[in-house]
């Protein structure tokens, strides 16, 4: 998981481990999710599937980041 502030929000990329078939290479799901202080504001459902967990967590954090640019 990766955190960063972002406009005085908190935001979150998730990258959600996908073992459909155990001998299949993983593939990760993208998530984000928007706190300001102990509230939540918003968060995704499944953006995409990735390759790398890295690739995943950033989808997240740009997600949660147009996110706050068209909403606050």
């Amino acid at each position: 998981m990766e955190f960063e502030t972002y406009k005085g929000f908190n935001i979150w990329g998730h990258a959600i481990l996908q073992q459909e078939e155990v001998m299949q290479p993983e593939r990760y799901a993208a998530s984000g999710t928007i706190t300001k202080g102990t509230k939540l504001i918003e968060a995704s459902g499944i953006l995409g599937f990735f390759d790398a967990d890295d690739d995943a967590q950033l989808a997240g954090l740009d997600w949660a980041r147009a996110w706050i640019d068209n909403h606050a």
